[in-house]
Formats: structure tokens, sequence, C-alpha cells
């Protein structure tokens, strides 16, 4: 949502969040990365609280590098999943103890890596490799191919798997209960903060909880239409630093 394409923060993002600081505002970070890879933005942005990873399912502390919170996907469902994708012939990231893992070097791996900013490891076939539960897992592909696995994935787990797109062409799977809205509330429960209280900024399908926890939902201008359709303002794309415009016009208001 505040990163763009060159994922390098803005200035002006920088600097509206060190404002908001200043003004007495508790930044917290939800995202669909991994902590090791959200970790250096955390710090980048002087963020103390505790940062929400993996959609939710790792809440972490930036300091230390405690994992205050992890709900990861239990070993028998996620071979499960990984048996039910690796037949539509999609490449999977899978993820245990913070580490991307793969099974091999394919080019959707070596993206994912690039956009993660971090190596992948190796690790030959999930089903002999995996024993031990996995923090999420996320399949990547084109775009139409994986709404149309979202679909079906969808009907053949139901309530028993969180399923959401965080990307066009990134799908991503949790374990059930998992959301950023979910976890935004156990982080605002430890630091005293009312859900209602909280301004939320979202651009993705995965985002859908978050703003509907928060007392304010805000959508980028090019958000997913269901994010759209709840969001309470909407703000200009990353590009245009909208995130960074309305902070300032919040700290400007509490002024």
């Amino acid at each position: 949502t505040i990163l763009p394409s060159s994922l390098e923060l803005s200035a002006a993002t920088i600097a509206a969040v060190a404002a908001v600081r200043a003004a007495g505002i508790e930044p917290i970070i939800a995202t669909g990365r991994m902590f090791a890879s959200t970790r250096p933005y955390a710090q980048q942005l002087g963020i103390t609280a505790p940062v929400i990873c993996y959609q939710g399912a790792l809440v972490a502390d930036p300091a230390t590098g405690e994992w205050i919170l992890h709900r990861p996907i239990d070993v028998p469902t996620a071979l499960q999943v990984i048996g039910d994708v690796r037949r539509e012939g999609f490449h999977m990231n899978v993820y245990v103890d913070d580490e991307l893992c793969v099974e091999k070097p394919t080019p959707e791996a070596r993206t994912y890596a690039e956009h993660a900013r971090l190596q992948m490891h190796v690790v030959g076939n999930f089903d002999t490799w995996l024993t031990e539960p996995t923090t999420k897992i996320v399949i990547v592909g084109e775009p139409e191919p994986l709404d149309d696995l979202n679909t079906r994935l969808r009907e053949r787990y139901g309530d028993r798997l969180f399923i959401a797109k965080s990307l066009p062409i990134f799908l991503e799977v949790a374990s059930p209960g998992v959301s950023k809205g979910m976890a935004l509330r156990f982080v605002c429960e430890r630091l005293g903060i009312d859900p209602g209280a909280t301004v939320a900024f979202g651009d993705g399908a995965n985002d859908l909880e978050l703003l509907e926890a928060a007392g304010v939902g805000v959508a980028m201008a090019d958000a997913d239409p269901a994010l759209l359709e709840i969001a309470d303002w909407t703000v200009p794309p990353v590009a245009q630093d909208g995130v960074a415009g309305f902070l300032e016009l919040l700290v400007d208001s509490r002024a």
C-alpha cells in the first residue's frame, strides 16, 4: 500500500510517518510480507509497535525480533493444499521459520524473492521436506488463472483456510481465522488502543478485514473493487503518495 514499484519508501511517506509519531499517533505496519522482509521498513520508519506480517499470521517486535503471535497452517492441511495446487501447475512458496522456501528455483520464485528482497531456499519436494507448520503458502501465477484458482480453493476449503490475493499475481493461503483485521485487534489490545480509534489503509483484497476492523478505513484509488465498496475514504495511489497526504491532513487536524 505504501511501497511503489521501486520497493523504496518515498521521502514523503517517511516524513509523514515521523510527523504522526511526533503528534502522539502510533503507526502500525500490517502486511502480507514476511517479518524478515518487513523489519527493515519498520526500522526505517522508526516504528516500535508490533508489526503484523503474513496477513496477520505472525505478529513480531521490530526491535527485538521476538514473535508475539504465530498462527501457522498445520502440516496435514498444508500438504493437502500443496498437492491440490501442484496438480494445477502453479508455483508455490512455503514459509517456515520466517524463511522463503521453494521446491525449485523457478522464474516465479526469483520474481518473488526479488519482490521480498530476500534469499530463497531450495528445499526439494515439499511432500517429504515439510515437517513443521507453515506460516503461509503463496501461489504465484498470472492474474486470471489465479482468480479462477482462488474461487475453486475457496469452494474446496471454505472456512478451513484464509485465502486472498495480495497482488494480482500472488494468491495467499493462511490458517483459518487469520487476517490483518484480527491481528490489528490483537495489537491494539496489547497497546491499550481502541480499534475504533484507528485509521487503516489498504489496496488489496487481503486488506478487507483490516479496513472493517479499523475505525476509519481508507482505500487507495486503484484498490480492489471490494475494498472501494467498504472504504470510508479514498486517497490517490502510491505513486502520488496518497497515504502520506492523508497522514499530513490527520496531523494538521489534530493541531
